[in-house]
């Protein structure tokens, strides 16, 4: 069972960040950003990325489902780790942002994959994993095929089996219709259709890729940060992620009034600290 430790970050915590401050235009990113680079892959879309060279341990960052790597979390980070001189690199996934295809071609089983390909071809040594939302749930699957590659994981609002469990959630005829339709409008505040289209082929490959019904082999650093009224994904997903986990080191940061975004400056205060006191961490170990 994974030690979980359990804070209530309505204030945020004091840590040492170096040079680093959440800055006004934070919110509408960072004033010299990185160049897009895009990876060439055989029989595979080419990927975006943007990369900063820097000391190890390094940051890679995972969007969430139909999100992109110029999101505000995202320019933050690379921010953040320009400020102490550490490696980042963020990316968007098949289909999406500035990355080759169409997003209703790809699955969770592609963006795995593109995951993958960053922590084998794009960086250099064990990376700590940034996850947020369906990134969360990449996050974790990408630890359990490269736990060499893995030096720590930070989960926001982690959206672990998130579509699947939402699907065997809903009443037996919604689920009839939707099988019979071949789609489903899986609703959403973050679009103005107020759906995403999920089709039952993207479903069924959803469920290849669930890890909350067995323990977890991930023996790394965790920290799982949740918004307690995040009404996309339920706060309690972490809480089973934690108890999932084999790592003993692992702790569940909830913020009373969080969104599932966690972009308020605050949310990314927080998610700097973290991330810098996991670095502190691993740089003393190493």
């Amino acid at each position: 069972m994974a030690s979980t430790v359990l804070r209530n970050c309505s204030k945020v915590l004091k840590i040492n960040v170096g040079q680093f401050t959440i800055l006004p235009h934070v919110s509408t990113g960072v004033r010299h950003k990185t160049t897009i680079q895009y990876a060439t892959r055989p029989d595979l879309p080419k990927l975006a990325y943007r990369k900063m060279k820097g000391k190890s341990p390094g940051v890679v960052f995972l969007p969430g489902f139909a999100s992109h790597m110029g999101g505000q979390k995202a320019e933050a980070l690379e921010e953040f780790c320009k400020s102490l001189g550490h490696s980042y690199l963020r990316f968007d996934y098949s289909g999406c942002g500035s990355s080759e295809g169409e997003m209703g071609n790809y699955n969770i089983g592609a963006w795995k994959k593109d995951v993958l390909y960053v922590l084998d071809e794009l960086v250099e040594g064990p990376q700590i994993l940034v996850g947020s939302s369906m990134g969360g749930w990449l996050m974790l699957l990408a630890a359990l095929a490269r736990p060499e590659k893995t030096a720590a994981l930070v989960g926001i609002s982690t959206a672990a089996d998130h579509f699947v469990t939402a699907f065997h959630a809903l009443p037996i005829e919604t689920k009839k219709e939707i099988e019979e339709q071949g789609f489903w409008k899986f609703p959403t505040k973050h679009n103005e259709e107020g759906f995403y289209t999920l089709s039952l082929d993207f479903l069924k490959e959803a469920e290849n890729h669930c890890i909350l019904h067995s323990p977890m082999p991930v023996s790394c650093p965790v920290r799982l940060i949740h918004g307690l009224k995040d009404s996309d994904v339920p706060w309690h997903v972490s809480m089973q992620v934690a108890e999932r986990v084999l790592s003993n080191d692992v702790d569940v940061i909830f913020r009373k009034l969080g969104l599932h975004r966690m972009s308020e400056k605050d949310d990314i205060k927080l998610i700097v600290y973290t991330i810098d006191d996991l670095i502190d961490k691993l740089t003393t170990l190493g």
